[in-house]
């Protein structure tokens, strides 16, 4: 098997508000979109995507069971900027030898930032 690239989807009730929230809080840049659908850009082999579950046979999870785990280049900076953006992340934590934090995007999901 040779995988190319990656793209999560996350199928939301909250579609509008969770499709802002990864755009102009992230500042994700989109590399598709529809009246439906947006996938993000999280590097060149790794897309995260936000469908509208009124327009899928996939319904929302509520945000329970999914984590999405990202690694940035420093997680106290990131931590300090999502705290200015108030998106309420937890205490940085020190686990599996790295600094790790959460926070919850508007449909429940919670996103993992960590270095």
């Amino acid at each position: 098997m040779n995988i190319k690239t990656l793209n999560t989807i996350l199928y939301c009730k909250k579609w509008k508000e969770t499709v802002a929230f990864y755009r102009d809080v992230l500042k994700l840049d989109v590399h598709f979109s529809n009246d439906w659908f947006v996938e993000f850009i999280l590097n060149s082999q790794a897309r995260l995507s936000i469908a509208h579950q009124e327009r899928t046979s996939i319904k929302s999870s509520d945000g329970r069971g999914i984590t999405v785990c990202l690694q940035v280049d420093d997680a106290h900076i990131m931590h300090a900027h999502l705290t200015v953006l108030e998106t309420n992340p937890t205490p940085i934590r020190n686990l599996w030898q790295s600094s790790v934090f959460y926070i919850r995007d508007p449909e429940g999901n919670r996103i993992e930032f960590w270095s």
